[in-house]
């Protein structure tokens, strides 16, 4: 049946003026701005409706399990702040100012405040709910989808899109749903089990969009031979973690916990991507950790030829035990990559053996580097390139009035609550655009 007639003929319960695909943090909020934006035009709620398909059977599976179930919300600072902390790359960071602008963070505490969810700024930034639930933000959340009158299609998982005479024909196993106007919101795909399984980015290359592949972000290390397992659950605080090639090294700056598996903990995190990106061009590379980040290597080699000088007598597994850099348990596994006996001391240690101690010491190998798992990483990066969206709307640059937002799209933050936000503040930017009447500016 062609789509004009169908529009015609189908119950209103299929028809939309905007419709949602994806019932995340991104397509929540474009489906509350949406209703917004209608009622800033004073358009009657009967009059315009705004559908929600999501395929699980409750909105929000990321939300819940956001920050280990107590939900990182977002982070403070201004906007500039949060971008240059949250996004290292400045086409991201670009791309995401007009979204964070349109909505903040403090927008964002302002309406879970309303809906007497308070929340509360850590040490590190970190914005937390007070009571530390993640199921008392979404409780919020769907509390203002209702008094908006969004309707919110569960357990429904679209099966193909398409475009025919300006109207969008969203097909689901139980019925089509028809749309002037359509928002993607599907996530990218990791956590595969929460529902992102890819679908969007499907839908959107269907339109003409250009995908970047996927890789993960947020993720932890798996190691060809991981640390022994009496060490799983040890950390190592305040550490450089590196990833190195034949060609060339990243690193990051943080707390790094070791696992059964592998590597995990913030430096990790936050140095998945670049990572993953290198390992996939070089086809592989070793992890190595830094105990000492803030001397550079001849620094350290005086401050090792001092102590030396001073504590002659002492064992060098003393010294190695009195630093709170360095976990006991990492102390014989130390030695053994120096090459060091564990009853030496300073006295007898030889200038060779001082250099290979300074050498474990700030480079200390865990080995090949087995894999970076796409669905272990909170978030992955790759999507709908940024160019072919218009970063003041969020509407497609390829095809008119579609909008996309969220994880689906090709940036990714840090650890600490920045993609939670830049999920939040691209659905609401998308939400608004696509009821304010002007939609096609994107193309």
């Amino acid at each position: 049946m062609p789509i004009e007639h169908a529009m015609n003929t189908i119950s209103e319960r299929h028809r939309a003026d905007i419709l949602i695909i994806g019932g995340g943090a991104a397509g929540l909020l474009a489906a509350l701005a949406a209703r917004r934006k209608a009622r800033e035009r004073s358009i009657v709620d009967s009059d315009f409706r705004i559908v929600v398909l999501e395929r699980n059977a409750r909105p929000g599976a990321k939300i819940r399990i956001s920050g280990g179930g107590k939900c990182n919300v977002t982070h403070d600072g201004a906007v500039g702040e949060m971008l240059v902390q949250g996004f290292f790359r400045k086409s991201e960071q670009r791309f995401l100012r007009p979204a964070l602008y349109a909505f903040t963070n403090d927008d964002l505490r302002r309406m879970l405040r309303k809906r007497s969810v308070p929340t509360a700024v850590r040490d590190d930034g970190k914005v937390f709910p007070v009571s530390g639930r993640a199921c008392d933000v979404l409780a919020a959340i769907e509390a203002e989808l209702r008094d908006a009158s969004v309707d919110v299609v569960t357990g429904t998982r679209v099966r193909s899109c398409l475009r025919q005479n300006g109207v969008f024909c969203i097909h689901t196993k139980m019925s089509d749903f028809f749309s002037s106007r359509l928002v993607l919101a599907t996530g990218g795909v990791s956590y595969r089990h929460t529902g992102t399984t890819g679908d969007g980015l499907h839908i959107a290359a269907s339109f003409g969009h250009d995908l970047v592949p996927s890789s993960p972000s947020l993720a932890p290390f798996f190691l060809r031979h991981p640390v022994a397992a009496a060490l799983s659950g040890v950390a190592l605080r305040d550490v450089q973690l590196s990833f190195r090639t034949p060609s060339e090294t990243v690193s990051r700056k943080g707390d790094v916990l070791l696992t059964h598996k592998g590597l995990s903990g913030p430096a990790c995190f936050s140095l998945s991507r670049d990572a993953a990106d290198l390992m996939r061009r070089e086809s592989g590379g070793e992890a190595l950790v830094n105990f000492f980040p803030d001397f550079s290597a001849e620094d350290m080699q005086e401050m090792l030829l001092r102590h030396a000088s001073a504590h002659g007598k002492q064992l060098i597994r003393k010294f190695l035990q009195l630093q709170s850099a360095i976990p006991s348990g990492m102390i014989p596994l130390v030695l053994k990559q120096a090459a060091i006996e564990g009853d030496i001391g300073w006295g007898s240690l030889t200038k060779n053996a001082r250099c290979r101690l300074q050498r474990t010491l700030q480079s200390f190998s865990f080995g090949e580097v087995k894999a970076i798992p796409l669905d272990a990483g909170e978030v992955s990066a790759g999507g709908i390139a940024l160019g072919q969206v218009n970063a003041k709307t969020m509407e497609s640059r390829i095809c008119r009035d579609l909008f996309l937002c969220g994880e689906i799209l090709d940036y990714a933050g840090e650890v600490g609550g920045f993609n939670l936000q830049a999920a939040f503040s691209t659905g609401w930017l998308a939400g608004s655009s696509s009821a304010s009447g002007s939609a096609g500016t994107g193309v």
